[in-house]
């Protein structure tokens, strides 16, 4: 067993050299600007093992855009795990909201720059206009998934269907959004995670608190 898996923890840290290097490239050079040769410099690796382990390089990104959602290499969707499960434990909405926004802004961090890179490629290149929509769906699915455990406490206001909620929350939190505040308006991570949480809670919830 520890012959195996020696290997495995060694393909495991060559892949995570890889994919460190390759997040910093992107962001710096672009998509097309970045090559799997500037990735293997970078990493520290040949560049056929760049390729043995991606193919092509819009499975690296896909990869980049993963790890940065949910900040490791386990193979544990970011739904699944015991942050979001706490939510769920959440009794006042507003604590909810307030959560949910603290982790949205630990993942915008890691996440919004890529995904910028990802988006500007997606008007030339069909492979990576696809990622682009699968990126956007399973964000708002994530954001639905949220907004049904503010609908099982009975918390959003009058008039505000789970529809609504949804595409309130994925506008407030989106990454285009995080980037111009954070970036071109220098504000901190602290005062977008503030602001947003009050938006939401002044626009989603019946009684507002907290």
């Amino acid at each position: 067993m520890a012959s195996v898996e020696k290997p495995r923890r060694r393909s495991d840290r060559t892949r995570g050299r890889i994919v460190e290097a390759a997040h910093g490239l992107f962001i710096a050079r672009g998509y097309t600007g970045t090559t799997f040769q500037d990735i293997a410099d970078a990493s520290g690796v040949a560049v056929q093992t760049v390729y043995f382990h991606y193919g092509k390089k819009s499975n690296l990104l896909k990869h980049v855009v993963d790890v940065a959602s949910v900040g490791d290499t386990e193979p544990v969707a970011l739904l699944d795990r015991p942050a979001f499960a706490d939510l769920r434990r959440a009794r006042d909405p507003a604590v909810a909201i307030r959560g949910w926004t603290r982790q949205s802004a630990a993942i915008l961090t890691r996440v919004a720059p890529v995904l910028a890179v990802v988006r500007a490629a997606a008007s030339s290149d069909p492979e990576m206009a696809a990622q682009w929509a699968v990126n956007s769906e399973q964000r708002r699915v994530a954001h639905g998934e949220f907004v049904s455990i503010l609908v099982g406490m009975g918390a959003l206001r009058r008039g505000v269907t789970r529809g609504r909620a949804t595409d309130v929350t994925v506008a407030l939190l989106a990454p285009e959004l995080f980037l111009v505040l954070t970036g071109e308006c220098r504000w901190t991570v602290g005062q977008w995670r503030t602001w947003t949480a009050d938006h939401l809670i002044h626009d989603l919830l019946a009684r507002p608190s907290g």
